[in-house]
C-alpha cells in the first residue's frame, strides 16, 4: 500500500473513531432526557426534572466536544481525500449539507432554549425543546449515516460526461434501503451507551451513598432502556443488517465469518482464531449450519465463500474485519445477558442494594463505546477494497499532491489536540459527576434551618 494513503486512512480513522466517541453519547442521552421530562411532566415529580437538568450538562459538554472534533472531518474531505470528493461529491454533498444546515442548527437552538430557558417557558414547552433537541440530532445521525448507507450502496446517481457522479433521485438517496437498516441499528447502538452511562453513574451514587435518591431514577432508567435498546440491537436490527450485508455485499458475510469455501449448512463461528494460511479457524467454536440459518432462515441454504471472489475483491485486513465483527457481536450478547439480571433484581425491588450488581453496571459503562467502535470498523473494513462500492476503490480516492509527511504532520497535530482536549472533557465531566444533580427543595431547606441554627 502507499505510504500517502496509508496515513490518510490512518488520520481519518482516528479522528472519526474519536469523534463518534461523543455523538453517540448525545444520542442516547436526548432520548432519555426527553424520557425523564416525559415522567416528570406526567407525574408532577420534580426528581425527574432534576436528573433531566443533570443530564443535559453532560449533554451540554459532549455535545461541544461533538461539534470541536466533527468540523475537521469535513475539511478532510477535501485536504486528505480530494478525488473522493470531485467524483462523488455530487451525491453525498446533499446529505453532508442537510446534516449541517438543518439537523446540527435544530439541536444547538433548542439546546440553548433547554439549557437556559427553563424559568421562562412553561413546562410543556421546556418539553419540547427537550423532544426538538432529539429530534434534530437523531435527524442529524440519520444524514450521516445515509452519506455512509450510499457508499456502502450507491443508488440514485449517474455518472457525467468527466466520469463523476450526480444525485438524479434525491429520494433514492434519502430512503437507500441499506441507510434505514444502518441507521435502526445505529441508533439502538447510541441509546445503549447513554443508558448503559446513565445507569452507571447512578450505580456510582448508590455505591457511595451520595444523591441515593436521583442513583435510583438513573439505575431505574438506565436498565431499563438498556434492556430494551440491547434485545433491538440483535432482533430486528441487527438480524436485517446481517442479511442486508449477505444480500448486497456476500464477501463482507464470508470475512466477517472467516469462511472460505461456499458451504450449503454454513456453520456460525462463536470463537477461535483466523488462520489466513490455513484459510480456516484456529481453536474455534462453531454452531453447525447457524449461519446459514441466521442468513436465509434456512438450515441448508448456501453461503458463499471468499475463494469464489478473486482476491483483489477480499477486504484488506480480514483478520482484523473479524475480530472486529466478533467483539462486537460479543459484547451485544454481554449486554443483553447483564441487563436481564439487572431488570429481574429491579422487579424484585432488591437492585439498589444489591452492590454486586451495582459494581457491574458501573464497570460496563465503557463497553458500548468498544462495542459502538467495533460495528463501525466492521462496516468501514467490510466495504473495503471500495471508497465507494462497486464505483471507486479507495487508493483512487485519496489525494495524490499531499505527500505522506505532510499527512504525518497533521496526524501528530491532531493526536496532541485530543489528548488536551481529552484532559479537558473528562475534568469537566468529573466535576459535574463530583458536583451532583441539584438539590431537591426539602434539601434546600434542611441546608438553609442547619446554617441559620448555626449562625445563632
Amino acid at each position: 500500500m502507499d505510504s500517502a494513503l496509508l496515513i490518510h486512512r490512518l488520520q481519518f480513522a482516528f479522528t472519526v473513531t474519536y469523534h463518534y466517541l461523543f455523538p453517540q453519547l448525545t444520542m442516547g442521552l436526548a432520548l432519555l432526557i426527553v424520557v425523564l421530562k416525559t415522567i416528570a411532566i406526567r407525574r408532577n415529580d420534580d426528581a425527574y426534572d432534576r436528573a433531566a437538568r443533570f443530564w443535559a450538562k453532560i449533554f451540554g459538554i459532549n455535545f461541544v466536544m461533538g461539534v470541536i472534533t466533527g468540523i475537521p472531518m469535513e475539511f478532510q474531505f477535501g485536504t486528505n481525500w480530494s478525488h473522493f470528493s470531485r467524483f462523488a461529491g455530487g451525491v453525498i454533498g446533499q446529505t453532508l449539507a442537510m446534516e449541517g444546515l438543518f439537523a446540527f442548527f435544530l439541536e444547538s437552538t433548542f439546546l440553548g432554549l433547554f439549557l437556559y430557558g427553563e424559568k421562562r417557558l412553561s413546562k410543556t414547552m421546556h418539553w419540547f425543546c427537550a423532544f426538538m433537541v432529539f429530534a434534530g440530532s437523531w435527524l442529524s445521525g440519520y444524514f450521516i449515516v445515509a452519506t455512509d448507507a450510499w457508499m456502502q450502496n450507491p443508488v440514485g446517481y449517474e455518472k457525467t460526461a468527466d466520469g463523476n457522479l450526480q444525485l438524479t433521485s434525491f429520494w433514492q438517496l434519502l430512503l437507500n434501503p441499506w441507510a434505514l437498516v444502518q441507521y435502526a441499528h445505529n441508533m439502538s447502538g447510541a441509546a445503549i451507551t447513554g443508558a448503559f452511562v446513565m445507569a452507571a453513574i447512578g450505580a456510582f451514587y448508590l455505591l457511595t451513598k451520595k444523591h441515593t435518591e436521583q442513583g435510583r431514577i438513573y439505575v431505574r432508567v438506565g436498565v431499563i432502556a438498556g434492556l430494551v435498546f440491547s434485545v433491538l440491537q440483535v432482533f430486528p436490527t441487527g438480524d436485517h443488517a446481517g442479511k442486508m450485508v449477505a444480500q448486497k455485499q456476500p464477501v463482507t458475510m464470508a470475512a466477517m465469518e472467516m469462511l472460505f469455501n461456499t458451504q450449503q449448512g454454513a456453520p456460525l463461528v462463536i470463537i477461535g482464531q483466523p488462520n489466513m494460511v490455513t484459510q480456516t479457524i484456529d481453536n474455534g467454536i462453531h454452531i453447525p449450519k447457524m449461519l446459514s440459518f441466521l442468513t436465509y432462515r434456512r438450515w441448508n441454504a448456501e453461503v458463499k465463500g471468499l475463494n469464489d471472489v478473486p482476491q483483489a475483491y477480499w477486504p484488506q485486513n480480514i483478520p482484523l474485519l473479524y475480530y472486529s465483527y466478533h467483539i462486537m457481536v460479543g459484547l451485544g450478547t454481554i449486554f443483553i445477558a447483564a441487563m436481564l439480571v439487572a431488570s429481574f433484581l429491579l422487579w424484585q425491588g432488591t437492585l439498589y442494594n444489591a452492590r454486586w450488581m451495582l459494581w457491574i453496571l458501573l464497570m460496563l459503562a465503557p463497553f458500548p463505546y468498544i462495542a459502538n467502535t467495533a460495528g463501525w470498523m466492521s462496516a468501514e473494513l467490510g466495504r473495503q477494497p471500495w471508497l465507494v462500492y462497486g464505483l471507486m476503490r479507495t487508493a483512487e480516492g485519496y489525494s495524490k499532491m499531499v505527500s505522506a509527511g505532510n499527512g504525518w504532520f497533521t496526524f501528530l497535530g491532531f493526536a496532541g489536540m485530543y489528548t488536551v482536549l481529552s484532559i479537558l472533557f473528562l475534568f469537566l465531566v468529573r466535576r459535574e459527576i463530583e458536583h451532583g444533580p441539584e438539590p431537591s427543595t426539602a434539601e434546600k431547606l434542611r441546608v438553609l434551618r442547619f446554617e441559620s441554627v448555626e449562625v445563632r
